[in-house]
């Protein structure tokens, strides 16, 4: 079986989003499924082929934006995107002509990817799954795209719900969100469940390398550290108050911030207004291959996310790796992160959600204990071996193809009109 997979964004960008992708297209390929990738027309790409990319994966790229030359159309809502919708249809269909063989049209977020696979679903072509990521209209809150309840809002979810609808399946990467679509009247025996998950020997535990502590200033320790992306709703702010008074109380302690983002300067104020610079360290990115490094120098790894409906309904990614290489966990106790450690709490520990009190007493408490830290990082991979693999999460595309095939023979024209 041939998929076409239509994305937002791919490699040279690095994201979670990306590397959520890459790992579901080599685990597809592991399958006997032949994955085809094609980019939206939303972001450039250099010339030539990306040294990243698998060779066996077969990577296109949609014609760039032709609206993109009527730059009054960028100043009106919704207008721009209409034109990069009519563009990625394009792409689609060109993709789909060169291919010839392609079974499935599998669009990942935004509803922007999804609306031009419907179309070109409605016009005889393959039928679609759609999965979502996040939604939009959330993710464009947290942004600062447009304020929830408004009218800009009111139509992105609109569209989503309507791709949602039309979709022949619907792929969510946890329950709470599964929950969310439901409420929207899309039946549940059509969302299906794809979670994250992480690749247990690329993320095995490792002794932390001495170099790369001395080369940080880590010194003796204890460090607490986040590695991911920089954005608001991660709650970091937050994390460097709850620190405060525990740099204060231990000289040795510091703080370690890997990655980068939109919230990067102003985490980086707020590191300096505290007087914390001397204590905190943030090297910025890291290449993909030196991030497990990182995770081993840190002995309390924390997750602190706001409550908001975006951390409700999404699952990062690097709590994840986190667990998989043993390292302790603290994550804030929202949807996303509480779904992704298990029923019981096997992977990790929770703590109230905005609260820096909270945060500082509960970081105090795991730091006063090795021997829980450690029995915590042991649990953690237990739960990411048992649970949380990319093998067994991507393996439940089998189903979602196979039922989007079956709706699409028995109602061939459920993708109704395209958005």
């Amino acid at each position: 079986m041939k998929v076409l997979h239509v994305l937002d964004h791919y490699l040279p960008y690095h994201s979670g989003y990306t590397f959520r992708t890459t790992n579901i297209l080599a685990g597809q390929r592991e399958l006997g499924i032949t994955p085809v990738a094609l980019t939206s027309p939303r972001h450039p790409y250099p010339e030539g082929p990306v040294p990243e990319t698998p060779p066996w994966l077969a990577v296109r790229r949609a014609p760039p934006a032709r609206h993109g030359r009527r730059r009054w159309t960028n100043r009106i809502p919704f207008l721009s995107q209409h034109g990069l919708m009519r563009d990625l249809e394009r792409g689609i269909r060109a993709a789909l002509a060169a291919e010839g063989d392609v079974a499935v049209v599998h669009a990942h977020s935004p509803s922007l990817d999804g609306a031009p696979a419907l179309a070109v679903r409605r016009a005889g072509g393959p039928p679609v799954v759609y999965e979502v990521r996040a939604l939009w209209e959330d993710a464009a809150v947290d942004h600062g795209t447009f304020g929830e309840g408004s009218l800009r809002y009111r139509i992105s979810r609109r569209v989503e719900t309507r791709v949602l609808r039309r979709a022949d399946a619907v792929v969510v990467l946890c329950e709470g969100l599964r929950r969310e679509i439901a409420a929207r009247g899309i039946p549940t025996d059509r969302v299906i469940v794809v979670g994250n998950g992480v690749d247990p020997e690329q993320f095995r535990p490792r002794a932390p390398d001495p170099a790369l502590r001395a080369r940080l200033g880590l010194g003796p320790g204890p460090v607490v550290g986040f590695i991911g992306s920089f954005y608001a709703y991660e709650g970091l702010t937050l994390l460097v108050d709850a620190m405060r008074p525990i740099l204060a109380d231990s000289p040795s302690a510091r703080l370690l911030l890997v990655g980068g983002g939109p919230e990067e300067t102003a985490l980086r104020r707020r590191v300096e207004e505290a007087g914390l610079a001397p204590r905190v360290r943030m090297p910025g990115r890291v290449p993909h291959a030196e991030v497990a490094d990182h995770y081993a120098l840190v002995d309390l790894l924390v997750y602190p996310r706001r409550r908001n409906r975006l951390t409700e309904f999404t699952t990062p990614l690097k709590p994840l790796e986190a667990m998989a290489l043993g390292r302790p966990v603290l994550a804030a106790d929202v949807g996303g992160l509480r779904e992704l450690i298990g029923p019981a709490g096997e992977g990790a520990v929770l703590v109230e959600a905005d609260d820096a009190a909270a945060l500082t007493r509960a970081i105090r408490e795991l730091l006063a204990s090795p021997e829980r830290l450690q029995a915590r990082g042991e649990a953690g991979r237990r739960w990411v071996l048992a649970a949380r693999t990319w093998k067994s999460q991507v393996e439940r595309y089998r189903a979602v193809y196979a039922l989007a095939l079956e709706r699409s023979r028995r109602e061939p024209g459920a993708a109704g009109r395209s958005p």
